[in-house]
């Protein structure tokens, strides 16, 4: 039971922000600016000097992390995250 004065207290917005982005990895961050900024797979693969392939891999594992089911969430999240 919780008494007076033992409040909970709730995550502030730029506490989520940034556990979200210590979630994620360097590339995955990279993956998920290249998102954003609306390229292609086969785009942000190119830039980031990976196979296209590995680009698939990272943009399953942010999807999974950002709990978004395609990539116009992910990129809109990416808005929210300042990425």
């Amino acid at each position: 039971m919780e008494g007076p004065g033992h409040e909970t207290r709730q995550p502030t917005a730029a506490a989520t922000v940034t556990e979200t982005r210590a979630a994620l990895t360097p590339t995955q961050l990279r993956v998920l600016r290249g998102v954003h900024s609306g390229l292609l797979n086969k785009q942000i693969a190119f830039d980031l000097g990976i196979a296209e392939a590995t680009v698939k891999v990272h943009m399953t594992a942010l999807m999974r992390k950002l709990n978004v089911r395609n990539r116009t969430q992910a990129a809109i999240l990416a808005q929210s995250l300042a990425i």
